[in-house]
């Protein structure tokens, strides 16, 4: 009997030792993928009057539809990285991509709605600019930078797929400002062409 209790005295170690070595041989699981560097934007809407609920809704529509960059109410108007303001003229924006610590504006202008455009297809259009989007007149309705091109009837306000994957490549992986550029200012002239007169 002792020596039964001898001999498996001395195997415990052995095999504690082989299954220890058994694990460490495994190689260890994969690290998680750093997680995305997301880009705020700061935006003041305070001097937006009647835009406001537009502004909001075109706010959310973009953050919806993105994952790089993020919208968001300034603490303080100053503090804005861009900001709204209602105009009696045609709606016109800054150029972007805008990136924190520049300036941008959106000028939500009136003429736009008196020509009878959607205020939300307006201001989404109008920050799709700040967000480093162009206008693509000619597109259809279902584009966010087709604009005024596709009529007053289209009052879609929502970026389709190929407008939201290009301001995620404006700032994928980006937390600092671009190298400067020169100022541009984009100005949307919403009016529906008259018709041709044909003799």
């Amino acid at each position: 009997m002792r020596k039964r209790i001898a001999v498996l005295t001395a195997l415990i170690p052995a095999l504690l030792s082989t299954t220890i070595g058994a694990a460490s041989a495994h190689p260890a699981p994969p690290a998680p993928p750093a997680p995305r560097a997301v880009v705020t934007l700061t935006y003041d809407a305070s001097r937006a009057g009647q835009w406001q609920g537009a502004i909001q809704k075109a706010v959310q529509i973009w953050n919806d539809t993105v994952h790089n960059v993020r919208l968001k109410p300034a603490a303080t108007p100053g503090s804005a990285d861009y900001t709204y303001r209602a105009t009696s003229g045609w709606p016109q924006s800054t150029l972007g991509p805008v990136f924190p610590g520049r300036r941008g504006a959106v000028q939500l202008g009136q003429q736009a709605v008196n020509e009878g455009y959607d205020v939300t297809r307006i201001a989404a259009h109008e920050t799709g600019h700040i967000l480093g989007l162009l206008d693509t007149y000619n597109g259809p309705c279902s584009q966010l930078m087709s604009g005024h091109g596709p009529g007053p009837s289209c009052t879609n306000a929502k970026p389709d797929a190929a407008e939201a994957a290009r301001v995620d490549r404006n700032y994928a992986n980006r937390t600092t400002p671009k190298p400067t550029r020169p100022h541009q200012v984009i100005i949307d002239i919403w009016s529906t062409p008259a018709p041709t007169k044909t003799p």
